[in-house]
């Protein structure tokens, strides 16, 4: 067995999660951990968690992942700002709405910016995140296709994702490859995944998230050319090129 390890979120919050959904991820930890000869991790950072949820370091391998972004074009933004009624200038969430994407904070972080800007969050309603009275300039516009993420992202002003925890935190990737500033956490996988091409903040500090913002929307420009050469660091044919690697380091034992 090779086996994908996304993260381990669970274990460092289990109240964020369901006591079904954490008796799940428990029980495919064991059976990972018992039977699989290596354990991909797409950031360091589950690596580590990986180490201590007692996996040998020595079978655990790095592979993160890829990202691709479509052509985008003027038409294409104005019929999704049309579609889901989007104003001209927007900062966007992308994710399921549970309580570790900290939603909370961000919402109330916008009451703190100087610039007056709404947030769009897309994404499914997940578990434990009631979000119903968030701040007015807050508009949720629930799940949305892969078909319309890319002119979605390409027109948001910047992409705000403080979330306490991740294993890799592939929304920072997708929204630097289309370009736009991203404002993200320290000290977990988006730190890695931004690789310095991001405004880091503390996901705990309304304050701090607040300042995130503002330095990002002053900072449009070289965040955009720094997150584009991050982006292109990041391709599926890397990631393939290394699940394959490990595939047949298991086969030729």
């Amino acid at each position: 067995m090779v086996a994908t390890l996304h993260d381990v979120a669970w274990r460092h919050r289990p109240d964020q999660f369901t006591r079904h959904g954490v008796r799940v991820f428990e029980q495919s930890l064991a059976e990972i951990r018992d039977r699989a000869q290596l354990v991909l991790c797409p950031s360091a950072a589950t690596m580590l968690d990986a180490e201590r949820a007692g996996i040998p370091v020595d079978r655990l391998r790095l592979v993160p992942w890829g990202v691709e972004a479509l052509p985008v074009n003027d038409v294409d933004r104005i019929a999704v700002r049309e579609k889901y009624g989007l104003p001209s200038e927007y900062l966007l969430f992308v994710g399921t709405l549970e309580p570790r994407k900290n939603l909370r904070r961000l919402t109330r972080a916008l009451d703190l910016c100087g610039a007056d800007v709404p947030l769009i969050v897309a994404g499914a309603q997940g578990w434990g995140e009631n979000v119903s009275d968030c701040d007015s300039r807050v508009q949720f516009i629930g799940f949305v296709s892969d078909t319309d993420l890319p002119a979605l992202y390409s027109g948001a002003a910047a992409f705000c994702y403080p979330s306490e925890r991740e294993g890799f935190g592939m929304p920072v990737l997708e929204a630097m490859s289309y370009g736009v500033p991203v404002v993200t956490s320290r000290g977990t996988s988006t730190e890695e995944v931004a690789g310095g091409a991001a405004v880091l903040v503390d996901p705990f500090s309304v304050e701090d998230i607040a300042r995130g913002i503002e330095s990002a929307l002053a900072d449009r420009q070289s965040l955009s050319a720094k997150g584009l050469r991050q982006a292109a660091r990041h391709r599926w044919s890397e990631t393939a090129r290394l699940t394959v690697q490990a595939y047949r380091e298991v086969l030729d034992r």
